[in-house]
């Protein structure tokens, strides 16, 4: 994998750039739809292509309870297996195992429950590895410790060393395959902390830096001023990956700071409850005022649901319970943020990056705090 810095937009950190992957280019800044299982509910690969995503995100330790990594090489790698043939990132499953109850964290892994069969299972930063090299993405997430919100400091001091412990490990685990490991920083919300997570990582000289911890209630206050402290210490050469994130305001000010990836669930888990994202902010479909109303989700949009379908058509798939009405939102939100993110380099291109976010939230925010 390789990093290619094109531009740096004049009034801000925001950044554009391409990241080539044996699957193909990613220009950032760019936001990944997030496929958990190998599967983007309830997308086919040929629908998330449609929407213009050029790079998805599935989940390791999901697709290590089922079917297993062992199952999917066999198949040929995830990429085969899912029949995507675009860049592919996989997250180590640190959030997912840290979010677990019941879990106990040693110094060297974690051992957890078995979601459906309650057998113990146990994570290191060597397994994490394994796991992903098997599945084949083309980017790979070193295994860290999630901290929890809010974390007193020495325990967030603590996790933080055992997360750049973890991230070494995870280095000398990898073979060579062409996959690119990144490491993620932690720190939780002390600047120090983070500032010198980025600098022990930046050390190591990785094809790419993430941000952990920055989507486990902190809201965006607190992430503006994580992402302000963390950026500046991570390499201009390098990719920088904002892990969780987020809503379209949340995007807005980490690409400002400096932030060139992002992936999140909520564009398909939103559509899945009949909330849509407009211009106007986001609207709830199944509200009554929506019965009547013959306009698209949103009159700018260029998706195949706003092309061909109404509110009042959505409001009624979603009413008779239609499993279409999550198929066409889903097309639609995940259509919004990825063509949002292409505004976003084209403003980052012409120098007027600072311009298109107040003008964006200028018009979504107000909407958004209506409904």
């Amino acid at each position: 994998m390789e990093f290619k810095l094109l531009k740096k937009d004049s009034a801000s950190a925001a950044r554009l750039g391409i990241v080539s992957t044996a699957h193909g280019d990613i220009t950032t800044p760019i936001f990944m739809p997030v496929a958990t299982h190998g599967a983007m509910k309830p997308l086919t690969p040929a629908q998330i292509k449609e929407t213009g995503a050029q790079i998805i995100l599935s989940n390791t330790y999901h697709l290590h309870l089922q079917p297993g990594e062992g199952l999917v090489k066999k198949a040929g790698g995830l990429h085969k297996f899912m029949a995507w043939d675009g860049p592919i990132l996989t997250d180590s499953g640190g959030f997912q195992v840290f979010s677990l109850p019941g879990k106990r964290i040693t110094e060297d892994g974690v051992f957890f429950k078995h979601e459906i069969t309650g057998d113990e299972i146990y994570l290191d930063p060597e397994r994490a590895t394994r796991i992903q090299q098997d599945l084949g993405a083309d980017i790979i997430m070193a295994f860290d410790e999630c901290i929890p919100y809010p974390c007193d400091r020495s325990y967030a001091e603590q996790s933080t060393k055992k997360t750049i412990r973890w991230l070494k490990q995870c280095q000398n685990a990898m073979t060579d395959n062409g996959q690119a490991l990144f490491g993620i920083v932690q720190g939780s919300v002390y600047e120090d902390l983070r500032a010198m997570c980025a600098r022990e990582m930046r050390k190591l000289d990785l094809p790419g830096y993430a941000i952990g911890g920055v989507s486990v209630g902190e809201g965006l206050e607190l992430l503006k001023k994580v992402v302000s402290w963390t950026a500046p210490h991570l390499p201009e050469d390098k990719p920088r990956y904002l892990m969780g994130v987020g809503l379209p305001e949340d995007i807005l000010e980490s690409v400002e700071r400096g932030i060139d990836m992002f992936d999140c669930v909520i564009p398909t888990r939103y559509a899945r409850s009949a909330t849509l994202f407009t211009r106007r902010g986001k609207i709830r479909l199944t509200n009554k005022n929506y019965k009547r109303d013959f306009f698209p989700i949103d009159p700018s949009c260029s998706c195949y649901t706003c092309q061909n379908f109404t509110r009042a058509y959505l409001h009624h798939l979603f009413a008779a319970n239609e499993v279409i009405s999550a198929v066409l939102s889903a097309i639609h939100n995940v259509h919004f943020y990825l063509r949002m993110m292409a505004e976003i380099r084209e403003a980052i291109a012409n120098n007027r990056f600072m311009e298109y976010k107040g003008a964006f939230l200028g018009e979504y925010l107000p909407g958004d705090k209506k409904k």
